[in-house]
């Protein structure tokens, strides 16, 4: 995000400390949906030259019916400055998912959980990927595959990022509304990346040392990709630390070929 998105997020963020309704997250989703869907719309409400008054008005004709939690949220995102529309768009989204963790207990657990089903599975990836895919017919997938397995508002989750991708992996974009979950919690993600699995000890371990650094609990959700030859990446937020076998290599060739 640039900047300015990052402070209007900011900003929009101490709305959430509001009563919010059990359906606010879900509502906030759909709200980015719509506005995403519609350019019109995300135009009126992103126009950084417009007057607030008049963007609060858009939200209260169109999006009346929902929560009050919900609407004060809308409301004190589309009150800020954005760098871009498009990141108004992922702003509403993100305060829906902490909405979402703030009245869910474990929702990045099943996130989580629910990309690893994902990553796992090649066949259901490609289907729930696949840009030429029906979104009812992906919505009805979700829904086969998790019922039973995910709580309503973590299965809510899923479908709404199956549904409108925008240029992201399904387990990928899974993955990230985990850390934004666990975040709103007070909790920092790190995704491992590594040869082969980690034992529980050394995750542990592992979850232990970045904690130090992180100044707060860390979980650890582990990426297992052979092509890394050895060693690990972690990720947790922006920052990376690449200590793979692959990145070594990586970086000789590109001194070679210099």
């Amino acid at each position: 995000m640039g900047s300015a998105s990052r402070e209007a997020l900011n900003a929009a963020k101490a709305s959430l400390s509001g009563r919010l309704g059990k359906s606010a997250g879900s509502e906030l989703l759909s709200a980015a949906a719509q506005i995403g869907g519609s350019p019109a719309l995300l135009g009126a409400l992103a126009d950084a030259s417009a007057a607030p008054a008049a963007k609060t008005g858009v939200v209260e004709r169109l999006f009346g019916g929902v929560s009050a939690g919900a609407r004060a949220v809308l409301t004190a995102a589309v009150e800020q400055k954005w760098s871009n529309a498009g990141e108004l768009v992922d702003g509403i989204e993100e305060l829906g998912l902490r909405a979402l963790a703030v009245t869910t207990d474990g929702l990045a657990d099943e996130l989580l959980s629910a990309a690893g089903v994902i990553d796992g599975n090649h066949e259901l990836e490609l289907s729930l990927g696949s840009k030429l895919g029906d979104a009812a017919a992906k919505t009805k997938l979700v829904e086969r595959v998790f019922s039973g397995k995910l709580s309503d508002e973590a299965t809510g989750v899923v479908t709404h990022l199956v549904a409108h991708p925008r240029g992201r992996r399904v387990s990928a974009a899974l993955r990230e509304s985990a850390r934004i979950a666990a975040d709103q919690g007070g909790d920092e993600l790190a995704t491992v990346t590594v040869a082969a699995p980690l034992n529980p000890a050394q995750q542990q371990k592992l979850a232990e040392l970045l904690a130090q650094g992180a100044g707060r609990p860390v979980r650890v959700t582990t990426v297992v990709d052979p092509a890394l030859v050895g060693g690990v990446r972690i990720q947790i937020g922006d920052d990376v630390i690449d200590g793979s076998v692959r990145s070594r290599i990586d970086d000789l060739r590109l001194q070679l070929a210099g």
